[in-house]
């Protein structure tokens, strides 16, 4: 399979060395590089690659903001120098999280781990896997506790509209209020019952109760709108499941 990407770091050192280590590898195509989160987010949502390797720390945005920003959902594996942030990486679906400086061989894994994710969910297998998971879990939690001001309240979970991911936290909207759970989004996508809150992207999930159409664009892409007005990009992570579902 030929797959294309996009490099994102500010040290142009860092930028060189991959570019060097991607050309061992066959079948990869650097179609863009970006050294500020800024540019970053218009490469990636113009050139739409597959694939991205993206710094933490960089002028403006960091790799993270980058992600929140971007409308399109390549395979990310992060590069950077800065071990804390693996975990929040790895909820946001980061492919891989390699250490600087970076080593060839250690590179190589973390890109064939990218070719395999992709391989794998082309052939439905990540699909296969979460239907398998929505099979053998028979109940879902039917409140959540989540904060507004100094309060701490229990939240039916059928108010709710829709979800997205603020960092740490997670911003939960319902028809007259938001309120704040300490609890990744990613959590409580586990929590709740997936035949009614589907996610639409990394940072995204909607209750399709509350669902009012979906926009289909030429190029494949597909747009949520929810009744209240808010409209939410559809990953091309998440389209086959939102096609399976409600189209």
């Amino acid at each position: 399979m030929n797959i294309t990407c996009v490099i994102v770091d500010d040290e142009k050192l860092a930028r060189d060395l991959l570019q060097e280590y991607l050309q061992q590898i066959p079948n990869i195509q650097v179609i863009g590089e970006a050294s500020k989160g800024k540019d970053a987010v218009e490469i990636i949502d113009k050139e739409k690659p597959d694939l991205v390797f993206l710094d933490v720390q960089m002028p403006g945005m960091t790799g993270f903001d980058v992600l929140d920003e971007i409308t399109h959902d390549p395979y990310v594996i992060f590069c950077t120098a800065y071990d804390q942030y693996a975990i929040k990486a790895f909820e946001k679906n980061a492919v891989d999280y390699i250490l600087k400086p970076l080593d060839q061989e250690r590179f190589k894994q973390g890109v064939e781990r990218a070719i395999a994710r992709m391989k794998m969910e082309q052939n439905n297998v990540g699909e296969l896997l979460r239907n398998m998971k929505t099979e053998n879990k028979t109940s879902y939690d039917s409140h959540i506790f989540v904060q507004k001001s100094e309060k701490l309240l229990n939240l039916p979970v059928d108010e709710i509209v829709y979800l997205e991911a603020s960092g740490d936290y997670t911003i939960l909207t319902t028809k007259g209020d938001q309120f704040v759970s300490s609890s990744g989004i990613g959590k409580l996508e586990e929590i709740l019952n997936p035949e009614i809150f589907i996610r639409v992207h990394r940072s995204t999930i909607i209750n399709i109760n509350s669902l009012k159409e979906i926009e289909k664009h030429f190029n494949g892409g597909m747009v949520v709108k929810m009744q209240n007005g808010k409209s939410f990009p559809v990953s091309r992570t998440y389209a086959k499941l939102i096609r399976k579902k409600v189209v």
